[in-house]
Protein backbone atom coordinates (compact mmCIF):
# COMPACT_ATOMS: atom_id res chain seq x y z
CA UNK A 1 0.00 0.00 0.00
CA UNK A 2 1.10 3.56 -0.67
CA UNK A 3 1.04 6.49 1.76
CA UNK A 4 1.82 10.15 1.06
CA UNK A 5 2.70 12.82 3.64
CA UNK A 6 4.13 16.32 3.65
CA UNK A 7 7.22 17.66 5.42
CA UNK A 8 9.76 20.40 4.67
CA UNK A 9 13.47 21.09 4.49
CA UNK A 10 15.46 24.28 4.92
CA UNK A 11 17.94 25.82 2.49
CA UNK A 12 19.34 29.09 3.80
CA UNK A 13 16.37 30.50 5.68
CA UNK A 14 13.84 29.36 3.09
CA UNK A 15 11.50 26.39 3.51
CA UNK A 16 10.95 23.90 0.69
CA UNK A 17 8.13 21.38 0.64
CA UNK A 18 9.11 17.70 0.61
CA UNK A 19 6.59 14.95 -0.12
CA UNK A 20 7.27 11.67 1.69
CA UNK A 21 5.90 8.70 -0.26
CA UNK A 22 6.05 5.32 1.44
CA UNK A 23 5.25 2.05 -0.29
CA UNK A 24 4.90 -1.18 1.74
CA UNK A 25 4.60 -4.21 -0.51
CA UNK A 26 5.13 -7.97 -0.36
CA UNK A 27 8.64 -9.19 -1.05
CA UNK A 28 11.95 -9.80 0.65
CA UNK A 29 12.06 -7.56 3.77
CA UNK A 30 14.09 -4.44 2.98
CA UNK A 31 14.11 -0.71 3.66
CA UNK A 32 15.16 1.45 0.68
CA UNK A 33 15.24 5.25 0.62
CA UNK A 34 15.51 7.39 -2.52
CA UNK A 35 15.21 11.09 -3.30
CA UNK A 36 18.73 12.39 -2.65
CA UNK A 37 18.89 11.83 1.14
CA UNK A 38 22.15 12.57 2.91
CA UNK A 39 23.76 10.35 5.55
CA UNK A 40 21.70 11.79 8.43
CA UNK A 41 18.47 10.94 6.58
CA UNK A 42 19.63 7.47 5.53
CA UNK A 43 20.46 6.69 9.16
CA UNK A 44 16.81 7.28 10.04
CA UNK A 45 16.02 3.71 8.92
CA UNK A 46 17.41 2.29 12.16
CA UNK A 47 15.84 4.99 14.33
CA UNK A 48 12.44 4.57 12.67
CA UNK A 49 12.47 0.77 12.98
CA UNK A 50 13.26 0.86 16.72
CA UNK A 51 10.88 3.76 17.44
CA UNK A 52 7.95 1.96 15.80
CA UNK A 53 8.57 -1.26 17.71
CA UNK A 54 9.19 0.47 21.06
CA UNK A 55 6.01 2.52 20.65
CA UNK A 56 3.90 -0.65 20.63
CA UNK A 57 3.36 -0.91 16.86
CA UNK A 58 4.38 -3.70 14.53
CA UNK A 59 7.12 -2.93 12.03
CA UNK A 60 5.96 -4.48 8.72
CA UNK A 61 8.20 -7.41 7.64
CA UNK A 62 7.84 -6.41 3.99
CA UNK A 63 9.60 -4.45 1.28
CA UNK A 64 9.54 -0.75 2.23
CA UNK A 65 10.42 1.99 -0.24
CA UNK A 66 10.56 5.64 0.82
CA UNK A 67 10.71 8.40 -1.79
CA UNK A 68 11.52 11.99 -0.81
CA UNK A 69 10.32 14.30 -3.57
CA UNK A 70 11.48 16.43 -5.31
CA UNK A 71 14.40 14.18 -6.13
CA UNK A 72 16.75 17.01 -7.18
CA UNK A 73 16.68 18.69 -3.74
CA UNK A 74 19.17 17.29 -1.23
CA UNK A 75 17.53 16.30 2.06
CA UNK A 76 19.50 16.78 5.28
CA UNK A 77 18.74 16.50 8.97
CA UNK A 78 16.87 14.16 11.29
CA UNK A 79 13.49 15.92 11.14
CA UNK A 80 12.40 13.43 8.43
CA UNK A 81 12.23 10.63 11.03
CA UNK A 82 8.67 11.32 12.14
CA UNK A 83 7.06 11.66 8.69
CA UNK A 84 8.84 8.50 7.50
CA UNK A 85 7.66 6.52 10.53
CA UNK A 86 4.12 7.84 10.15
CA UNK A 87 4.20 7.00 6.44
CA UNK A 88 5.11 3.39 7.24
CA UNK A 89 2.29 3.20 9.79
CA UNK A 90 -0.14 4.78 7.31
CA UNK A 91 0.80 2.31 4.58
CA UNK A 92 0.36 -0.50 7.12
CA UNK A 93 -3.15 0.64 8.06
CA UNK A 94 -2.39 1.95 11.56
CA UNK A 95 -3.31 5.50 10.51
CA UNK A 96 -6.83 6.07 9.25
CA UNK A 97 -5.56 8.22 6.38
CA UNK A 98 -2.96 7.15 3.85
CA UNK A 99 -2.71 10.66 2.40
CA UNK A 100 -1.87 13.54 4.75
CA UNK A 101 -1.21 16.65 2.68
CA UNK A 102 -2.88 19.33 4.83
CA UNK A 103 -0.30 19.08 7.63
CA UNK A 104 3.47 19.57 7.75
CA UNK A 105 5.11 16.84 9.85
CA UNK A 106 8.44 17.37 11.61
CA UNK A 107 10.44 15.60 14.29
CA UNK A 108 13.51 13.56 15.12
CA UNK A 109 12.77 10.20 16.76
CA UNK A 110 14.53 8.53 19.67
CA UNK A 111 14.75 4.76 19.77
CA UNK A 112 12.00 4.71 22.42
CA UNK A 113 9.62 6.69 20.20
CA UNK A 114 9.99 10.08 21.88
CA UNK A 115 10.46 13.14 19.69
CA UNK A 116 13.37 15.58 19.81
CA UNK A 117 13.12 19.25 18.72
CA UNK A 118 13.85 20.31 15.14
CA UNK A 119 15.70 23.23 13.56
CA UNK A 120 14.14 25.83 11.29
CA UNK A 121 10.56 25.50 12.58
CA UNK A 122 9.69 29.20 12.23
CA UNK A 123 10.38 29.52 8.47
CA UNK A 124 8.67 26.16 7.91
CA UNK A 125 5.57 27.32 9.79
CA UNK A 126 5.53 30.60 7.85
CA UNK A 127 5.68 28.66 4.56
CA UNK A 128 2.86 26.37 5.70
CA UNK A 129 0.67 29.39 6.45
CA UNK A 130 1.55 30.89 3.06
CA UNK A 131 0.56 27.63 1.31
CA UNK A 132 -2.82 27.60 3.06
CA UNK A 133 -2.27 24.37 5.02
CA UNK A 134 -4.36 23.27 8.01
CA UNK A 135 -1.48 23.17 10.45
CA UNK A 136 1.83 21.71 11.51
CA UNK A 137 2.52 18.65 13.66
CA UNK A 138 5.82 19.07 15.43
CA UNK A 139 7.77 18.41 18.66
CA UNK A 140 6.17 19.95 21.73
CA UNK A 141 9.34 21.92 22.52
CA UNK A 142 9.02 23.76 19.18
CA UNK A 143 5.36 24.69 19.69
CA UNK A 144 5.91 28.23 20.96
CA UNK A 145 8.24 28.97 18.07
CA UNK A 146 5.62 27.85 15.53
CA UNK A 147 2.89 29.75 17.42
CA UNK A 148 4.52 33.00 16.28
CA UNK A 149 2.74 32.39 12.95
CA UNK A 150 -0.90 33.30 13.53
CA UNK A 151 -3.75 31.42 11.88
CA UNK A 152 -1.94 28.07 11.78
CA UNK A 153 -3.08 25.06 13.82
CA UNK A 154 -0.26 23.82 16.02
CA UNK A 155 -0.29 20.12 16.94
CA UNK A 156 2.52 19.57 19.48
CA UNK A 157 3.43 15.94 20.16
CA UNK A 158 5.99 14.29 22.42
CA UNK A 159 6.03 10.73 21.05
CA UNK A 160 5.27 8.66 17.98
CA UNK A 161 2.19 7.15 19.63
CA UNK A 162 0.87 10.64 20.41
CA UNK A 163 1.49 11.67 16.80
CA UNK A 164 -0.57 8.71 15.57
CA UNK A 165 -3.48 9.74 17.81
CA UNK A 166 -3.21 13.36 16.65
CA UNK A 167 -3.26 12.36 12.96
CA UNK A 168 -6.25 10.09 13.42
CA UNK A 169 -8.21 13.04 14.85
CA UNK A 170 -6.51 16.37 13.98
CA UNK A 171 -9.42 18.67 15.02
CA UNK A 172 -9.59 17.10 18.46
CA UNK A 173 -5.82 17.29 18.83
CA UNK A 174 -5.81 20.96 17.79
CA UNK A 175 -8.61 21.74 20.25
CA UNK A 176 -6.73 20.01 23.06
CA UNK A 177 -3.41 21.67 22.32
CA UNK A 178 -2.62 24.64 24.55
CA UNK A 179 0.30 26.69 23.28
CA UNK A 180 1.50 29.63 25.35
CA UNK A 181 1.86 32.75 23.18
CA UNK A 182 5.46 33.88 22.68
CA UNK A 183 6.76 36.50 25.07
CA UNK A 184 6.68 40.14 24.03
CA UNK A 185 9.87 42.13 23.59
CA UNK A 186 11.26 43.70 26.74
CA UNK A 187 13.92 46.24 27.58
CA UNK A 188 17.52 45.14 27.77
CA UNK A 189 18.87 44.17 31.16
CA UNK A 190 22.53 44.26 30.16
CA UNK A 191 25.39 46.18 31.78
CA UNK A 192 24.79 49.90 32.28
CA UNK A 193 26.62 52.80 30.64
CA UNK A 194 26.64 54.51 34.03
CA UNK A 195 29.54 52.20 34.92
CA UNK A 196 31.73 53.96 32.33
CA UNK A 197 33.75 56.86 33.77
CA UNK A 198 34.76 59.66 31.42
CA UNK A 199 35.11 58.78 27.69
CA UNK A 200 32.47 61.34 26.70
CA UNK A 201 33.43 61.30 23.02
CA UNK A 202 33.31 57.50 22.85
CA UNK A 203 29.94 57.45 24.65
CA UNK A 204 28.63 59.93 22.10
CA UNK A 205 29.98 57.76 19.27
CA UNK A 206 28.19 54.59 20.42
CA UNK A 207 24.97 56.58 20.90
CA UNK A 208 25.14 57.81 17.30
CA UNK A 209 26.03 54.31 16.07
CA UNK A 210 23.07 52.79 17.93
CA UNK A 211 20.67 55.48 16.73
CA UNK A 212 21.53 55.11 13.03
CA UNK A 213 22.83 51.54 12.81
CA UNK A 214 26.31 52.80 11.88
CA UNK A 215 29.49 50.71 11.93
CA UNK A 216 31.89 51.79 14.66
CA UNK A 217 35.63 51.40 15.33
CA UNK A 218 37.06 52.04 18.81
CA UNK A 219 40.83 52.68 18.92
CA UNK A 220 42.77 52.92 22.16
CA UNK A 221 45.41 51.39 24.43
CA UNK A 222 44.77 48.25 26.49
CA UNK A 223 42.47 48.83 29.45
CA UNK A 224 41.03 52.11 28.22
CA UNK A 225 37.47 50.74 28.19
CA UNK A 226 36.89 49.78 24.54
CA UNK A 227 35.37 46.38 25.29
CA UNK A 228 33.39 47.78 28.22
CA UNK A 229 31.85 50.43 25.99
CA UNK A 230 31.10 48.04 23.14
CA UNK A 231 29.32 45.52 25.37
CA UNK A 232 27.16 48.26 26.86
CA UNK A 233 25.94 49.22 23.41
CA UNK A 234 23.49 46.30 23.62
CA UNK A 235 21.73 48.11 26.48
CA UNK A 236 20.96 51.24 24.46
CA UNK A 237 19.67 49.60 21.29
CA UNK A 238 15.93 49.94 20.64
CA UNK A 239 13.75 46.85 21.12
CA UNK A 240 13.18 44.58 18.14
CA UNK A 241 10.08 45.31 16.13
CA UNK A 242 7.81 42.33 15.46
CA UNK A 243 9.06 41.95 11.88
CA UNK A 244 12.69 42.23 12.97
CA UNK A 245 12.11 39.68 15.73
CA UNK A 246 10.68 37.19 13.24
CA UNK A 247 13.65 37.63 10.88
CA UNK A 248 16.25 37.29 13.64
CA UNK A 249 14.45 34.34 15.25
CA UNK A 250 14.26 32.53 11.91
CA UNK A 251 18.06 32.70 11.54
CA UNK A 252 18.63 31.40 15.08
CA UNK A 253 16.05 28.67 14.49
CA UNK A 254 17.83 27.48 11.34
CA UNK A 255 21.13 27.49 13.26
CA UNK A 256 19.58 25.43 16.06
CA UNK A 257 20.38 28.06 18.70
CA UNK A 258 16.89 28.62 20.10
CA UNK A 259 16.38 27.20 23.58
CA UNK A 260 13.69 24.46 23.89
CA UNK A 261 10.30 26.07 24.34
CA UNK A 262 11.52 29.49 23.19
CA UNK A 263 9.38 31.83 21.10
CA UNK A 264 10.52 35.08 19.51
CA UNK A 265 13.85 36.61 20.42
CA UNK A 266 13.24 39.50 22.79
CA UNK A 267 16.67 41.16 22.60
CA UNK A 268 18.74 42.30 19.66
CA UNK A 269 21.52 39.76 19.03
CA UNK A 270 25.00 40.64 20.28
CA UNK A 271 27.64 38.33 18.81
CA UNK A 272 31.30 38.50 19.83
CA UNK A 273 33.29 35.75 18.05
CA UNK A 274 36.90 34.98 19.03
CA UNK A 275 39.65 36.25 16.76
CA UNK A 276 40.58 32.68 15.77
CA UNK A 277 37.28 32.26 13.89
CA UNK A 278 37.41 30.98 10.31
CA UNK A 279 35.88 32.82 7.38
CA UNK A 280 33.23 30.07 6.99
CA UNK A 281 32.19 30.37 10.63
CA UNK A 282 32.02 34.15 10.28
CA UNK A 283 30.24 34.45 6.96
CA UNK A 284 28.40 31.11 6.82
CA UNK A 285 28.71 28.11 4.54
CA UNK A 286 29.56 24.44 4.69
CA UNK A 287 28.45 21.53 2.51
CA UNK A 288 24.93 22.15 3.80
CA UNK A 289 24.96 25.96 4.15
CA UNK A 290 24.51 27.19 7.71
CA UNK A 291 24.33 30.80 8.91
CA UNK A 292 27.54 32.38 10.17
CA UNK A 293 28.12 35.00 12.85
CA UNK A 294 27.20 37.86 10.51
CA UNK A 295 23.73 36.34 10.03
CA UNK A 296 23.33 35.44 13.70
CA UNK A 297 23.94 39.15 14.38
CA UNK A 298 21.11 40.14 11.99
CA UNK A 299 19.34 43.25 13.38
CA UNK A 300 21.91 43.33 16.17
CA UNK A 301 25.61 43.89 16.80
CA UNK A 302 28.67 41.98 15.63
CA UNK A 303 31.53 42.88 17.98
CA UNK A 304 35.10 42.10 16.89
CA UNK A 305 37.34 42.60 19.93
CA UNK A 306 41.02 42.99 19.06
CA UNK A 307 39.91 43.42 15.46
CA UNK A 308 43.37 43.39 13.95
CA UNK A 309 44.12 40.00 15.51
CA UNK A 310 41.56 38.48 13.11
CA UNK A 311 43.08 37.08 9.92
CA UNK A 312 42.99 39.60 7.11
CA UNK A 313 41.15 37.24 4.74
CA UNK A 314 38.53 36.73 7.48
CA UNK A 315 37.99 40.47 7.80
CA UNK A 316 37.79 40.96 4.05
CA UNK A 317 34.76 38.67 3.72
CA UNK A 318 32.81 41.31 5.69
CA UNK A 319 32.82 43.71 2.74
CA UNK A 320 29.80 42.30 0.89
CA UNK A 321 27.43 41.87 3.83
CA UNK A 322 28.31 45.34 5.13
CA UNK A 323 27.19 46.80 1.80
CA UNK A 324 24.33 44.51 0.79
CA UNK A 325 22.86 43.30 4.09
CA UNK A 326 22.84 39.63 3.10
CA UNK A 327 25.16 36.72 2.35
CA UNK A 328 24.80 34.40 -0.63
CA UNK A 329 26.38 30.96 -0.34
CA UNK A 330 26.71 29.42 -3.81
CA UNK A 331 26.79 25.65 -4.25
CA UNK A 332 26.73 23.50 -7.39
CA UNK A 333 23.03 22.64 -7.15
CA UNK A 334 21.51 25.66 -5.39
CA UNK A 335 22.41 28.92 -3.70
CA UNK A 336 21.39 29.80 -0.15
CA UNK A 337 20.87 33.37 1.01
CA UNK A 338 21.08 34.48 4.64
CA UNK A 339 20.15 37.95 5.95
CA UNK A 340 23.05 39.91 7.47
CA UNK A 341 21.92 43.43 8.32
CA UNK A 342 24.05 44.09 11.41
CA UNK A 343 26.01 46.86 13.08
CA UNK A 344 29.75 46.15 13.12
CA UNK A 345 31.64 47.32 16.20
CA UNK A 346 35.39 46.80 16.20
CA UNK A 347 37.97 47.46 18.91
CA UNK A 348 41.70 47.70 18.23
CA UNK A 349 44.94 48.89 19.79
CA UNK A 350 46.78 51.71 18.00
CA UNK A 351 49.89 49.52 17.59
CA UNK A 352 51.14 46.00 18.45
CA UNK A 353 52.25 46.96 21.96
CA UNK A 354 49.19 49.15 22.40
CA UNK A 355 50.81 52.38 23.61
CA UNK A 356 51.37 54.41 20.43
CA UNK A 357 50.47 58.02 21.20
CA UNK A 358 50.04 57.36 24.94
CA UNK A 359 51.46 60.32 26.92
CA UNK A 360 52.37 58.20 29.96
CA UNK A 361 53.71 54.97 28.46
CA UNK A 362 56.36 54.51 25.80
CA UNK A 363 55.58 52.72 22.55
CA UNK A 364 58.19 50.06 21.70
CA UNK A 365 57.06 49.42 18.13
CA UNK A 366 59.23 50.22 15.15
CA UNK A 367 57.76 52.15 12.18
CA UNK A 368 57.81 48.93 10.15
CA UNK A 369 55.89 47.03 12.85
CA UNK A 370 53.38 49.87 13.12
CA UNK A 371 52.83 49.96 9.35
CA UNK A 372 52.47 46.18 9.09
CA UNK A 373 50.00 46.18 11.99
CA UNK A 374 47.76 48.86 10.50
CA UNK A 375 47.81 47.22 7.08
CA UNK A 376 45.82 44.31 8.55
CA UNK A 377 42.77 46.54 8.21
CA UNK A 378 42.48 47.29 4.51
CA UNK A 379 41.51 50.70 3.20
CA UNK A 380 38.27 49.48 1.56
CA UNK A 381 37.11 47.84 4.81
CA UNK A 382 38.03 50.85 6.95
CA UNK A 383 36.17 53.04 4.48
CA UNK A 384 33.03 51.06 5.36
CA UNK A 385 33.33 51.98 9.05
CA UNK A 386 31.16 55.06 9.48
CA UNK A 387 32.53 56.15 12.85
CA UNK A 388 36.09 55.94 14.16
CA UNK A 389 36.73 57.24 17.68
CA UNK A 390 39.76 57.29 19.94
CA UNK A 391 39.37 55.86 23.44
CA UNK A 392 42.34 57.23 25.43
CA UNK A 393 43.64 55.91 28.74
CA UNK A 394 42.03 57.78 31.64
CA UNK A 395 43.96 59.51 34.42
CA UNK A 396 43.53 58.21 37.99
CA UNK A 397 41.46 61.19 39.12
CA UNK A 398 38.77 60.38 36.56
CA UNK A 399 38.69 56.68 37.47
CA UNK A 400 38.50 57.48 41.18
CA UNK A 401 35.85 60.16 40.78
CA UNK A 402 32.52 59.59 42.48
CA UNK A 403 30.39 60.88 39.61
CA UNK A 404 28.75 58.18 37.53
CA UNK A 405 28.02 58.55 33.86
CA UNK A 406 24.61 58.91 32.25
CA UNK A 407 22.64 55.63 32.59
CA UNK A 408 21.77 53.44 29.64
CA UNK A 409 18.04 54.10 30.09
CA UNK A 410 18.42 57.82 29.33
CA UNK A 411 20.61 57.17 26.29
CA UNK A 412 18.26 54.42 25.10
CA UNK A 413 15.31 56.85 25.21
CA UNK A 414 17.10 59.22 22.82
CA UNK A 415 18.10 56.33 20.56
CA UNK A 416 14.52 55.04 20.43
CA UNK A 417 13.22 58.54 19.61
CA UNK A 418 15.75 58.87 16.77
CA UNK A 419 14.82 55.43 15.41
CA UNK A 420 11.14 56.42 15.50
CA UNK A 421 11.91 59.48 13.39
CA UNK A 422 13.68 57.24 10.87
CA UNK A 423 10.84 54.72 10.89
CA UNK A 424 8.30 57.43 10.12
CA UNK A 425 10.51 59.06 7.47
CA UNK A 426 11.20 55.80 5.62
CA UNK A 427 7.72 54.30 6.03
CA UNK A 428 7.32 53.98 2.26
CA UNK A 429 10.89 52.78 1.65
CA UNK A 430 12.52 49.39 2.09
CA UNK A 431 15.00 50.71 4.66
CA UNK A 432 14.82 51.06 8.43
CA UNK A 433 17.83 53.13 9.49
CA UNK A 434 20.05 55.91 8.18
CA UNK A 435 22.91 53.46 7.72
CA UNK A 436 20.90 51.74 4.97
CA UNK A 437 20.40 54.91 2.91
CA UNK A 438 21.36 54.61 -0.75
CA UNK A 439 22.65 57.62 -2.72
CA UNK A 440 19.16 58.10 -4.19
CA UNK A 441 17.51 58.10 -0.76
CA UNK A 442 20.28 60.36 0.58
CA UNK A 443 19.49 62.92 -2.12
CA UNK A 444 15.86 62.84 -1.01
CA UNK A 445 16.16 62.67 2.77
CA UNK A 446 19.72 63.82 3.57
CA UNK A 447 19.67 67.39 2.25
CA UNK A 448 22.23 69.70 3.90
CA UNK A 449 22.04 73.47 4.23
CA UNK A 450 24.42 75.70 2.23
CA UNK A 451 26.91 76.22 5.07
CA UNK A 452 26.98 72.51 5.79
CA UNK A 453 27.70 71.76 2.12
CA UNK A 454 30.67 74.16 2.18
CA UNK A 455 32.05 72.47 5.30
CA UNK A 456 31.68 69.06 3.68
CA UNK A 457 33.33 70.20 0.43
CA UNK A 458 36.37 71.54 2.27
CA UNK A 459 36.60 68.32 4.31
CA UNK A 460 36.53 66.19 1.16
CA UNK A 461 39.66 67.92 -0.08
CA UNK A 462 41.55 68.07 3.21
CA UNK A 463 40.68 64.52 4.32
CA UNK A 464 40.76 63.03 0.80
CA UNK A 465 37.37 61.39 1.35
CA UNK A 466 36.25 58.77 -1.15
CA UNK A 467 32.75 58.85 -2.64
CA UNK A 468 31.76 56.16 -0.14
CA UNK A 469 33.27 58.18 2.72
CA UNK A 470 31.39 61.27 1.53
CA UNK A 471 28.07 59.41 1.63
CA UNK A 472 28.81 57.88 5.03
CA UNK A 473 29.53 61.30 6.54
CA UNK A 474 26.15 62.43 5.26
CA UNK A 475 24.46 59.40 6.80
CA UNK A 476 26.07 60.00 10.19
CA UNK A 477 25.15 63.69 9.99
CA UNK A 478 21.54 62.68 9.29
CA UNK A 479 21.56 60.55 12.45
CA UNK A 480 23.05 63.38 14.53
CA UNK A 481 20.23 65.60 13.26
CA UNK A 482 17.68 62.95 14.27
CA UNK A 483 19.16 62.81 17.78
CA UNK A 484 18.81 66.60 17.90
CA UNK A 485 15.20 66.31 16.67
CA UNK A 486 16.09 68.43 13.63
CA UNK A 487 14.37 68.07 10.28
CA UNK A 488 17.33 69.29 8.23
CA UNK A 489 21.05 68.59 8.44
CA UNK A 490 23.06 71.73 9.21
CA UNK A 491 26.76 72.60 9.44
CA UNK A 492 27.06 71.63 13.12
CA UNK A 493 25.78 68.12 12.36
CA UNK A 494 28.23 67.77 9.47
CA UNK A 495 31.15 69.01 11.59
CA UNK A 496 30.41 66.48 14.33
CA UNK A 497 30.12 63.68 11.76
CA UNK A 498 33.46 64.67 10.23
CA UNK A 499 35.33 64.40 13.53
CA UNK A 500 34.39 60.70 13.59
CA UNK A 501 35.77 60.28 10.06
CA UNK A 502 39.26 61.45 10.99
CA UNK A 503 41.86 58.71 11.50
CA UNK A 504 42.28 57.92 15.20
CA UNK A 505 45.61 57.35 16.85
Amino acid sequence: MLASLRTATILGVESFTVHVEVDVSFGIPSFAMVGLPDASVRESRDRVRSAIRNSGFEFPPHRITVNLAPADLRKAGASFDLPIALGILAASGVLERREVVDLVLLGELSLDGSIHPSRGVLPIAAAAKRDGLFGILLPASNAREAAVVSGLRILPVSSLAEAVRALNDPPAAAAAAVVTPPAAASASTGADLADVRGQLLARRAIEIAAAGGHNLLLVGPPGSGKTMLARRMAGILPPLTFDEAIEATAVHSVAGLLAPGAGLLVERPFRAPHHTISNVALIGGGSHPRPGEVSLAHHGVLFLDEMLEFSRHVLEVLRQPLEEGHVTIARAARSAQFPARFTLVGAMNPCPCGFHGDPTRTCRCTPTQLLRYRERLSGPLRDRLDITVEVPALPPEVLQGAARGEPSAAVRARVVAARERQRARYADASIRTNAELTPAWLARYGSIDARGRRVLSMAMRSLALSARGYDRVRKVARTIADLANADRVVADHVAEALQFRMPAG
